[in-house]
């Protein structure tokens, strides 16, 4: 992997880019203090060497489940049998596999894997538990939680921690 060095003006792109990915590239440069060709080729390289994974519309799912008349968050703590990495490997690959799961992260202390699934209902949470969890014979635990409320949701970085 290359070594890749960032400045200030990559900074402010990234940042503004975040917040709203769908400006011009006139309004972007005009907003990071740089020329239209220079925003251009800094936001073609960071693209490139993948700070920028993509460019996507955030859906509001509450408001897509309230026209629909359904919808269900579940955050979802899994401990598999064994933690060796071809184990926890299969395991996300099955996971990574599955649409309804939008989030899936390893952490520690306490369970192997924190993933965060949206779905239409229970049934179809109890359809998704039984290929992810009951037919999978490596998981030993499995603890559910389901939202009754979204009190935040971001997809910004904290860049200014960087």
């Amino acid at each position: 992997m290359e070594s890749l060095s960032i400045d200030a003006t990559d900074w402010k792109l990234l940042d503004l880019l975040q917040c709203d990915a769908s400006r011009t590239n006139q309004d972007l440069a005009l907003a990071a203090g740089v020329s239209a060709a220079t925003c251009l080729r800094r936001v073609k390289r960071l693209t490139e060497t993948g700070l920028i994974r993509r460019q996507v519309a955030l859906l509001d799912a509450d408001r897509l489940a309230t026209l629909a008349g359904h919808g269900l968050t579940a955050i979802v703590e899994v401990t598999l049998d064994r933690q060796d990495d071809a184990r926890i490997g299969a395991f996300a690959a099955r996971v990574a596999a599955e649409t309804a799961v939008q989030q899936c992260y390893r952490v520690s202390p306490g369970p192997d894997l924190v993933l965060v699934a949206r779905v239409r209902d229970m049934p179809e949470y109890a359809a998704l538990a039984k290929r992810l969890f009951t037919a999978e014979m490596e998981v030993r635990n499995v603890r559910a939680f389901f939202s009754v409320a979204c009190l935040k949701y971001e997809t910004n970085m904290p860049l200014t921690l960087y």
